[in-house]
């Protein structure tokens, strides 16, 4: 079961339901994976819209590692994503949002 609270996002792969989130260790392997100098540095590149199709799947592949899903990044380009690119995209920001936002 998702829970937005711990962060989760729901992503619909291949018509199969799967929650995405991310952890300190998915956040440390997207570090390393897109070679950024900071976390600020990639949530940035999210928020000011200059972030490229390679960011978002590394961004989902890291976050289904953390929710259980072992999928490479080669998987997840060839796989349906339910709402296309443009959902894919609002996954990642949503998961790089709600890793930052301090419940209230």
């Amino acid at each position: 079961m998702a829970n937005p609270l711990r962060g989760d996002v729901v992503v619909i792969i291949n018509g199969q339901r799967h929650v995405a989130r991310l952890t300190l260790g998915a956040l440390a392997e997207l570090e390393n994976t897109l070679d950024e100098p900071s976390l600020l540095a990639l949530v940035q590149r999210f928020e000011s819209s200059r972030f490229r199709s390679r960011d978002v799947l590394c961004l989902l592949a890291a976050a289904l590692h953390a929710g259980g899903l072992r999928m490479t990044e080669a998987d997840l380009g060839a796989a349906v994503i339910e709402g296309g690119p443009m959902a894919a995209a609002k996954a990642a920001a949503e998961l790089l949002a709600r890793a930052f936002v301090v419940p209230s």
